[in-house]
């Protein structure tokens, strides 16, 4: 290497890391705490909040006021809404949104899109279904694994051809959209021509990921071990913070933040311990298995993007890519990457509706699927324009889709006014977007 490339590679690493430095700033810190001085007390850190607020940054604050009118709404309504049945029943029906939003949220964050994630994913879930019927039998472990992998493949792939040859991810992704549907039907019908377009789940363990329940007690340890961890961390990332002379939210802040998500989860097994069995005499009891494995997709993406290097360079990407590419990163590179996990992603949402329904159909409206993955992402707040967004926002966004669905289901509503309650839902949040932009910009 001649002195001039490395004079040049100096050149470009250095911004890199000021970028990583800017991006993780940006994404591991709250808002709040950027604008408040390091021996800031509570009122400073409530000024700073409801400073931003009233720029029109309010954050996750309007979804979940939002959540909490919609609740109390069909409570007022239906009375049953807030039943133990019913609210287990509304999580199972929002895990696919959540999961499948986290997946959109990849792509998201760089201002793209990925419409064939429905059918992609189904794909890949049906690949696992096979694999775990008769004849092969699979064991569920490798079967989820394959289907996982499948759906990955096909995001590398799709990255790939939209990145090298630098075409619009809307016509790459509709146009897998529509192959990706043509090939789930072509397997499901050759591997099992006589079953009317359907291959059922042969698995038990596959089948209870949405319908088998964790133990009662075996709930209320999981929530101690997970509350305890929660505190360390947070208490560990406060007080690194601090010996490195830079801002952390109050003490008090941080406990109060604890203590609510104990609260939340104190409520939350407390409501899967009640009996919810719809015939007397039977028992069923527990949290389903897929809360605990939505929560964790959730911890897990939330630490990716934001603590590595590849989710603070998403983030830049997101924000400005030219300045981005300038700075040393491989747009390239992260962009196939975001791909290839928003696919594996998609392939887990899918899995765990198959699990709901009991097996691989053709008939599943993949199209229909992926945008409420998008509109779950983008109601929790996740802008359109790429740069912001949380896996979190995926978690809030379902929450309200399955919220709403569930609501008007339990009231009767017809299929139309569904659709136009749903349409006008995700319209207001693009709204909410837009002015937290416009606000941003005249801060």
């Amino acid at each position: 290497m001649t002195p001039t490339d490395k004079q040049h590679v100096g050149e470009v690493t250095a911004p890199a890391a000021i970028v990583e430095e800017t991006a993780a700033d940006q994404v591991t810190v709250e808002p709040e705490l950027m604008e408040v001085p390091p021996d800031a007390g509570v009122s400073d850190y409530v000024t700073a909040w409801v400073r931003r607020v009233r720029s029109g940054q309010s954050g996750v604050l309007p979804v979940v006021g939002g959540l909490i009118v919609i609740i109390i709404i069909f409570q007022i309504e239906r009375s049953r809404f807030l039943s133990a049945l019913n609210l287990v029943n509304l999580l199972q029906q929002s895990a696919a949104f959540i999961v499948l939003g986290m997946a959109e949220i990849f792509v998201l964050l760089l201002g793209e899109i990925d419409l064939s994630l429905g059918y992609s994913g189904a794909v890949g879930a049906a690949v696992m279904t096979i694999l775990a019927y008769p004849p092969i039998n699979l064991g569920w472990v490798p079967a989820i694994l394959a289907g996982l992998a499948t759906t990955s493949a096909i995001g590398f792939a799709q990255g790939q051809i939209i990145s090298r040859l630098r075409l619009p991810p809307f016509v790459v992704t509709l146009a897998g959209l529509l192959f990706w549907e043509g090939f789930l039907i072509w397997l499901i019908n050759n591997q099992s021509p006589s079953n009317g377009g359907s291959i059922r789940i042969n698995n038990t363990t596959i089948y209870d990921i949405v319908n088998g329940n964790v133990s009662v007690t075996a709930g209320w340890i999981v929530l101690a071990v997970a509350v305890v961890l929660y505190a360390a961390a947070s208490l560990t990332r406060d007080r690194r913070r601090r010996s490195g002379g830079l801002v952390a939210a109050p003490l008090s802040l941080t406990l109060a933040k604890i203590a609510a998500v104990a609260a939340g989860g104190v409520a939350l097994v407390a409501i899967c311990g009640i009996n919810r069995a719809v015939f007397a005499g039977t028992t069923v009891r527990g949290i389903p298995w897929v809360v605990p494995v939505v929560i964790a997709i959730v911890v897990l993406w939330t630490f990716v993007l934001n603590r590595t290097r590849f989710g603070r360079y998403v983030y830049a990407i997101g924000g400005n890519r030219e300045a981005a590419r300038r700075a040393g990163i491989n747009v390239h590179r992260v962009r196939v990457l975001a791909y290839t996990l928003a696919g594996f992603t998609a392939a887990a949402a899918i899995i765990i509706l198959d699990s709901r329904t009991g097996g691989a159909n053709t008939d599943i409206d993949g199209g229909q699927t992926v945008l409420y993955g998008v509109a779950a992402a983008v109601i929790g707040g996740t802008s359109l324009l790429g740069g912001r967004g949380k896996m979190v926002h995926a978690l809030l966004g379902g929450l309200v889709i399955a919220t709403i669905y569930n609501g008007m289901g339990l009231l009767s509503l017809s299929t139309d006014i569904q659709y136009m309650i749903t349409a006008l839902v995700l319209l207001a949040a693009v709204i909410v977007d837009a002015v937290s932009r416009r606000g941003q910009s005249a801060a």
